[in-house]
C-alpha cells in the first residue's frame, strides 16, 4: 500500500471512530436533556468519511432513525465514499 494509501485509511479510521462516539454520545445526551450535538456536525463528520460508523451507530443506538433526512443522508455519505475509493483505486492513486 502507498503512503497515501495509509494516510487515507488511517484518516477514515479516525473520522469513522469520532463518528461513531458522536452518535453515542448525541444520545446518550437526547436521553439526559443535556446540549445536544449539533445535526450539521454529525452530517459533516459522516461527509467527510465516517457516514459507515455513524450509520452502524444508527442502527446500535436507535438514534436519529426516525428522521428521513438522517435515513437519506447518511447512506449517501457512504454510497460517496465508495464511490471515491473506487475512483482512486481505478486511477492508481490507491492500491489493494
Amino acid at each position: 500500500m502507498t503512503l497515501l494509501g495509509k494516510c487515507l485509511l488511517t484518516y477514515l479510521l479516525i473520522v469513522n471512530l469520532l463518528a461513531f462516539i458522536l452518535c453515542g454520545l448525541d444520545k446518550w445526551k437526547a436521553k439526559r436533556g443535556y446540549w445536544r450535538v449539533p445535526e450539521r456536525i454529525l452530517f459533516g463528520m459522516s461527509f467527510l468519511g465516517g457516514g459507515a460508523a455513524f450509520w452502524l451507530g444508527m442502527e446500535l443506538f436507535r438514534h436519529k432513525t426516525r428522521h428521513l433526512s438522517f435515513r437519506i443522508l447518511i447512506p449517501l455519505s457512504v454510497v460517496l465514499w465508495i464511490g471515491i475509493m473506487i475512483w482512486l483505486l481505478m486511477k492508481g492513486v490507491l492500491t489493494v
